[in-house]
C-alpha cells in the first residue's frame, strides 16, 4: 500500500461522506524522507524531503490552488507524541481549511496536480496521513 497517494477511491468515499457546501479542514501528518526520492524521469535536483515539500510541493500546490477559497490555519513541527502507535513519528502537522470538499477535490483530482505537484509530495514523504474534518458544532 502506498502511504502517500491520494486515491480516486478515497476521494469518492470522502465526497459521499462529507455534506456538500460545508467547510472542511484537512489534517495532514507528515514524515519526511532524509533525501527526496523522485521517480525515474522526473527532473529535480537532489534535496532533502523537507526541502522537496516546503520549497517544491507547497509552492506548486499554492499556484494550482490560486483563486480557490483556501485558508492555511496552522503548520508546525510535531514536538512530542503523547499517544500513538509505537514507532509512528511525525515531523510536522498541518491543518488547511477549504470552503468545501469539492474545492479540495478540484485541486488534487486534476492531471496538472498528478503531473506537476504530487511528484514532489511523493518524493518528500516517507509516511503521510490525511484526514478530512468538520468543524465541531
Amino acid at each position: 500500500m502506498n502511504l502517500v497517494e491520494i486515491t480516486l477511491q478515497a476521494l469518492d468515499e470522502a465526497e459521499r461522506a462529507i455534506p456538500p457546501g460545508q467547510p472542511v479542514y484537512m489534517l495532514n501528518l507528515l514524515c519526511y524522507r532524509a533525501h527526496a526520492r523522485y521517480e525515474d524521469g522526473f527532473d529535480a535536483a537532489p534535496c532533502s524531503g523537507r526541502e522537496a515539500f516546503h520549497e517544491r510541493y507547497r509552492p506548486a500546490f499554492r499556484r494550482l490552488a490560486a483563486g480557490k477559497p483556501l485558508v492555511r490555519i496552522f503548520s508546525g513541527p510535531v514536538l512530542a507524541s503523547l499517544v500513538g502507535s509505537p514507532g509512528e513519528q511525525w515531523d510536522e502537522a498541518a491543518i488547511n481549511e477549504y470552503g468545501d470538499f469539492a474545492t479540495f477535490r478540484a485541486i488534487v483530482d486534476t492531471e496538472t496536480y498528478r503531473r506537476e505537484v504530487a511528484p514532489h509530495r511523493h518524493a518528500a514523504l516517507e509516511h503521510f496521513r490525511l484526514f478530512a474534518l468538520a468543524k465541531a458544532m
